[in-house]
């Protein structure tokens, strides 16, 4: 079996894979991109709400906060130097009762904590003037939240990286690995099967993270973190939406409700919820649309009968069960594991697609990798 050499490798194209290829590009390395699939973004990156997240959720000084800031602040940027389409439309965090007021408070105060300062409180009269379909007791305006084209952008990392000398490989999932003498053995199959020999490796493989880390021999086991997987359903909205703005009402366990997003041709679509499943299912079951439509109507009232339709599902890779405390994002380095080269990231979930530049550079970093 063919045996190369290579300076670095990144496992996975998703939107994190491929902003880290593009990195490592852009500091002269010589990298190539193994993905299982046979096209960018398929799983995670392409199943999901294309939120350009502000940061206020995550819990002070957590990787989550701090790259999701970073990457925002990068993104919008990027978006703008590269003419990705986006757009800083700004969302409502609601509160539909006077129970709920409080949390927008707690809200609030998390996000200064991570350093945003823009969030303005509104009440009832300015949430209806601001959005008349929306029914809220009080709200939080948000005016750093946008959306973005997430192909757009995963096309421009893999451009970017490909103009310095990055090379993609579809259909080649690593099947084993091998830890030894401070490089990385890697046996890649699909239609050409071949040994890569790695000075570095970088396992963003997202779903496929912890799986891939548990087949690199010599790497120690009590490193891979146990997975669970979260699906979180998405309903399409079939007339024309009412909102010019993201609403999202207070946040529940597991994720932040059903909210509502816009794409940046303007229809709406509503999740994604929160169903913990065992296996891989991106199937929507229409009858989950009943809770949707109660969920919904908490803070639009208004919501037609039959107006919502299945729409995708997103799987999220979640380091705790059902009811454990939401957790932080997991990059590993040499100075965490002892395997010198070898990065992984582990529960890269949301903020990710926001993140995805500072986690580049957070993973160069770690590297000690220059600019």
């Amino acid at each position: 079996m063919k045996r190369d050499k290579v300076d670095c490798v990144v496992i996975g194209a998703g939107v994190v894979g491929l902003a880290i290829a593009r990195r490592l590009a852009l500091a002269g390395r010589e990298v190539i991109v193994l993905e299982s699939e046979a096209e960018i973004g398929a799983h995670a990156s392409s199943r999901n709400s294309e939120v350009i997240h502000a940061g206020i959720y995550y819990p002070r000084g957590s990787l989550k906060a701090r790259l999701c800031v970073a990457g925002r602040n990068l993104l919008y940027h990027y978006c703008a130097e590269r003419g990705i389409e986006h757009r800083r439309c700004g969302k409502l965090i609601v509160a539909t009762s006077e129970a709920e007021e409080p949390e927008l408070a707690r809200i609030a105060a998390a996000a200064a904590g991570n350093g945003i300062h823009d969030l303005k409180r509104l009440g009832a009269a300015e949430v209806a003037a601001m959005e008349p379909a929306l029914r809220g007791f009080a709200a939080l305006l948000s005016p750093s939240t946008g959306i973005i084209d997430s192909h757009g952008l995963m096309l421009a990392y893999r451009g970017e990286a490909e103009d310095h000398g990055a090379m993609i490989a579809f259909n080649a999932p690593v099947l084993i690995g091998e830890v030894w003498e401070g490089r990385t053995l890697l046996l890649i199959g699909g239609d050409m099967p071949m040994e890569l020999d790695c000075r570095t490796v970088i396992n963003s493989a997202g779903l496929g993270a912890p799986e891939i880390a548990s087949r690199l021999v010599g790497f120690p086991s009590d490193h891979v973190p146990r997975q669970w997987l979260a699906k979180g359903n998405y309903f399409t909205l079939t007339p024309r939406p009412p909102f010019s703005r993201l609403i999202y009402p207070v946040p529940e366990p597991g994720g932040l409700g059903v909210h509502l997003t816009l794409d940046l041709a303007g229809r709406a679509r509503f999740g994604p919820d929160v169903e913990w499943i065992e296996s891989m299912d991106y199937a929507v079951d229409p009858a989950r649309g009943e809770r949707f439509y109660a969920a919904i109507r908490k803070y639009w009232p208004d919501l037609p009968d039959g107006a919502l339709e299945p729409g995708y599902a997103g799987i999220r890779p979640k380091l705790g069960p059902k009811g454990s405390p939401p957790q932080d994002f997991v990059i590993q380095g040499p100075a965490d594991h002892g395997v010198a080269g070898l990065v992984n990231l582990f529960g890269i979930e949301s903020p990710g697609l926001t993140a995805s530049m500072a986690i580049a550079d957070h993973v160069a970093d770690l590297l000690q990798f220059g600019s």
